[in-house]
């Protein structure tokens, strides 16, 4: 008998703790536990909300501005209300927003059509910034020919494919349908830590690829080996664009150097 009142005065401040949380993601329609100063309330739920509204809007720039602030927060509350978060790590906060945004896709809540493929674009971006590989721990000679030498790929490099051209949307440009061919884009985290973007065409995805598996094989000889399984060996205008690639590729920093022997 003694240890039923401790057991229930556990779950008395469960079912409290579960009170307060709710009314705290949805205060309109949960109410607040009994006898808390409503005043005292208040700063808990504007701090709450604070909290999450700044996380979505440094973590989604972009998005923000597709939005007034009635609009914006109205979506940040529906998120708080709604969704179910599998992990309170801040860092993995944006993919849980990326979860919810799906969600919402699925139940066509209205959302631009390129919502989802935006905020993906705007996560990568914030992921390859926050991403541990170093480079200076990848082996490479930073003088080598990529076209004679074999290449060494960055650990900071991102090609992402978008049906929408996700990089370019803005207040002013919002499209309403997807483009003709996929948007595919390279993401490049540098030596001064700064991402960049490039815009790429699909040949110079596979060869990234190719190159990214790679490590007998020269530059010359993976350009050689992909033109064959397309159907265009010993192409020469083909090969020349092809060693012109992977210097520009080596330009942006997505290939360091070469293999040292």
């Amino acid at each position: 008998m003694p240890a039923a009142a401790p057991d229930r005065e556990a779950g008395r401040a469960r079912r409290l703790q579960y009170q307060f949380t709710a009314h705290m993601r949805d205060p309109g329609n949960r109410p607040a536990p009994a006898g808390i100063e409503d005043r005292r309330m208040g700063i808990y739920r504007d701090l709450i909300f604070c909290n999450v509204e700044q996380f979505v809007s440094s973590n989604f720039p972009v998005m923000r501005t597709l939005y007034d602030d009635a609009e914006w927060n109205a979506l940040v509350r529906d998120f708080l209300r709604e969704h179910v978060c599998h992990t309170p790590l801040f860092p993995e906060f944006a993919r849980e927003f990326i979860r919810y945004l799906e969600s919402r896709q699925q139940q066509d809540r209205g959302d631009p059509p390129f919502l989802l493929e935006l905020a993906h674009y705007e996560w990568a971006e914030l992921a390859l910034s926050l991403d541990e590989n170093d480079i200076d721990a990848t082996p490479h000679d930073p003088g080598g020919d990529p076209v004679d030498g074999i290449p060494v790929v960055s650990p900071l490099v991102c090609v992402l494919a978008y049906r929408f051209p996700v990089h370019g949307i803005s207040a002013e440009f919002r499209p309403d349908e997807p483009t003709e061919l996929p948007s595919v884009l390279l993401l490049v985290r540098g030596r001064d830590d700064r991402v960049r973007f490039h815009e790429i065409n699909a040949l110079s995805a596979l060869l990234i690829e190719r190159l990214q598996q790679n490590t007998r094989r020269t530059g010359r000889q993976c350009v050689e080996d992909l033109l064959a399984e397309h159907g265009t060996p010993g192409d020469t205008a083909m090969l020349e664009a092809g060693s012109a690639m992977l210097h520009e590729l080596k330009a942006h920093e997505a290939i360091l150097g070469t293999a040292i022997a």
